[in-house]
């Protein structure tokens, strides 16, 4: 039985029917060395190209359905690559040998939440369309208080640029003073659709998050972390969506008891964890590349073309003052007594003074002695020393009037 081109190749996992359709009428794609056309169907077991290379024949391997569960955290993008940079969906997805991942309904940068992922473009396509009426529940904390006509409103219908939009059910769950939560439904998945409704009714909507989609439940798994589902649960998404049983699964059949199904969880969590850590370090080291790189480009010292007045280069003249520093150090066993090195950041004939006592006042003329208590007793007897010695004299004028009273 044939079938449309560009649902063989979105069932392939290549991408949307969509998108497969502007594949066909740019002349990117082609059956048995054919350029195709839209509307060309296939039997299975032609050759067929896109952008040169072969993605399916008849000798082909089959691909298995296979269905991932994500906890989307917000801030991150439902694209493959973003002009910005921002993180997306598909950075820690794992890697799939033949074929992609097709997210089922997408979620804005600020909705957090549940969002599957699958190999099989045709139960991607079943799940997202509208005929099929597949379910959406989202937990929604507005601020604001609910009336109860407001939400029979929200029920029965609101209008919308467009077109009318309502929600199948409005279940109140509790709140905190002003914010408050409600669970919704909706079976249909237009563009930023819950924030819409509620908007037009005059409520802002402060967070928004999925948690559930068909039969499946976001449950407990962790933020930013991701499961794929076993072969049980993959069929019963099949079946919701109306389409056969899948026979092969790459999941091991293992029921986990509460304990392993606990350490499981918490191994997710430190995986998300070491992953976000390790971005935000990337992120500081390319910074602070990009910031070392500036200050280098900006930096005043004459690298190159910089001479002084004789000639010589700012490198040579350090290494000139660092070969004279370790040539006096050798000969005399000190690397402080260069009186010639005008780069010194010191006076060596004050330094050779202060160590022999000339230069700091009797209290420190320690070498003559050999004890460093005599020194101590000299400096504090004499430290109010001035030139004359007037201001000694009168000191003890002081204290010898006070002794003989």
């Amino acid at each position: 039985m044939s079938e449309k081109l560009h649902k063989v190749l979105a069932a392939i996992g290549i991408g949307s029917r969509r998108s497969m359709e502007e594949y066909i009428s740019a002349g990117r794609v082609s059956v048995d060395g054919k350029i195709a056309k839209l509307g060309d169907r296939v039997e299975g077991t032609e050759v067929i190209r896109v952008d040169g290379q072969i993605i399916h024949t008849s000798s082909s391997p089959k691909t298995i359905c296979r269905v991932l569960m994500y906890n989307k955290p917000e801030g991150q993008m439902c694209t493959r690559s973003d002009p910005e940079g921002r993180p997306t969906v598909f950075d820690r997805l794992p890697v799939v040998s033949n074929g992609r991942w097709l997210y089922i309904g997408r979620l804005d940068i600020n909705t957090s939440g549940l969002l599957l992922f699958t190999t099989d473009g045709e139960l991607a396509n079943r799940l997202m369309h509208p005929s099929h009426a597949i379910e959406r529940v989202y937990a929604v904390r507005v601020f604001g208080g609910v009336t109860a006509d407001q939400i029979r409103q929200l029920q029965t219908g609101v209008e919308l640029e467009d077109g009318p939009a309502h929600f199948d059910s409005v279940e109140y769950v509790g709140g905190e003073g002003i914010n408050q939560w409600y669970n919704v439904v909706l079976k249909e998945g237009r563009k930023r659709e819950v924030r819409r409704l509620w908007e037009a009714l005059g409520f802002k909507v402060s967070r928004l998050k999925r948690i559930r989609y068909a039969n499946v439940e976001l449950d407990r798994l962790p933020v930013g972390g991701w499961r794929e589902l076993n072969l049980a649960e993959v069929n019963a998404l099949r079946e919701v969506a109306g389409m056969k049983p899948e026979t092969e699964t790459v999941v091991e059949e293992k029921e986990l008891t509460v304990r392993q199904a606990f350490v499981k969880n918490r191994q997710v969590r430190r995986a998300v964890q070491n992953f976000n850590n390790q971005n935000r370090q990337q992120k500081r080291g390319s910074a602070g590349a990009s910031a070392g790189g500036s200050h280098q480009k900006k930096s005043s010292f004459p690298r190159d073309g910089g001479r002084s007045a004789s000639g010589d280069t700012f490198e040579s003249r350090l290494y000139r003052v660092a070969s004279e520093n370790r040539s006096a150090k050798s000969s005399s066993g000190r690397s402080r007594s260069l009186s010639d090195n005008k780069y010194a950041p010191f006076n060596d004939e004050k330094k050779s003074g202060r160590d022999h006592g000339a230069h700091s006042g009797k209290g420190r003329d320690f070498s003559k002695t050999g004890e460093r208590g005599f020194g101590r007793e000299r400096f504090s007897r004499d430290r109010n020393f001035g030139k004359s010695g007037v201001r000694h004299e009168q000191s003890g004028r002081r204290h010898g009037s006070r002794h003989e009273d």
